[in-house]
């Protein structure tokens, strides 16, 4: 873990096991892996540019056009494959392992046994998924903590959001569901210069010839590969995040410039089937 961030991870980690020890977070709904999936909520130290040192980002995988929800930012993730996640979850409590360097994870085994083996399988799925999408050593990231899960009623299904630091890892090898990576730094998060009021234009759904338009909080990113805006579900977890642990809550969309987005009737829909 770096030393320069080491203090605000170990609040992090303070900070979630405090909210999480009064509440049941893992339901027996896992058994059905079509009802649930998780994400990693990525942290890592980025290069602020030559001679400049690094800062804390947040990092996102762009969704590529073959996959469903295609050129939104999310976190890595996906659904349980219960007879491979299963079986590597057993391994994470280990010694050297994410959950056997969790300063919680004994407490959890003794206390929560049951969500205890829940969180393993979770975090195994994550790291299984974040492997495939980007190349997301598991050996390279420290387990901070989990979130409560998030409804994500478009599909009907809950998110459980883990949260990741990534030690000693600069590079990363999207798969063909990625289009890119993008870190943005936290800082920028609390800027409220940076928000926007995200207008989504879906085209019109079979039948109908009217355009449905629908308006969303959204953060808006410029790098020099032009603007990326974050919003929906994975919108919703950064800004729990940034509220946990700087108490800071986004401006009113209704008051901020608007941002066009358009969707077209294949965003719910993959070109492709993942592999």
């Amino acid at each position: 873990m770096s030393k320069e961030f080491k203090p605000f991870l170990d609040r992090v980690t303070e900070t979630l096991a405090k909210q999480n020890r009064e509440i049941c977070l893992f339901s027996e709904a896992l058994s059905d892996s079509t009802d649930s999936s998780v994400v990693l909520c990525l942290l890592s130290e980025c290069p602020q540019g030559k001679g400049l040192g690094s800062e804390l980002c947040f990092v996102f995988n762009k969704r590529s056009k073959l996959v469903r929800q295609s050129g939104d930012l999310c976190f890595p993730g996906g659904g349980i494959v219960h007879h491979i996640d299963s079986i590597a979850a057993k391994f994470l409590g280990l010694p050297f392992f994410p959950l056997g360097r969790w300063p919680y994870w004994q407490e959890w085994r003794t206390v929560r046994r049951v969500e205890s083996v829940r969180l393993s399988i979770l975090l195994a799925t994550g790291l299984r998924e974040s492997l495939e999408e980007m190349r997301l050593n598991p050996f390279r990231t420290e387990f901070l903590g989990p979130m409560p899960p998030q409804p994500l009623q478009s599909f009907q299904k809950f998110i459980y959001p883990m949260v990741v630091w990534i030690r000693n890892q600069k590079r990363f090898f999207p798969n063909r569901e990625v289009e890119k990576v993008v870190s943005v730094p936290v800082k920028d998060f609390l800027r409220p210069e940076n928000y926007v009021r995200y207008r989504m234009r879906f085209e019109a759904y079979p039948g109908s010839d009217d355009e449905v338009i629908q308006d969303f909080p959204g953060f808006l990113h410029e790098d020099e590969e032009g603007p990326e805006v974050l919003w929906g579900l994975t919108y919703r977890i950064v800004m729990m995040i940034l509220e946990m642990l700087f108490d800071f809550s986004p401006p009113d969309m209704y008051y901020l410039e608007c941002v066009d987005g358009l969707r077209d009737e294949n965003y719910y829909n993959s070109v492709s089937k993942k592999q």
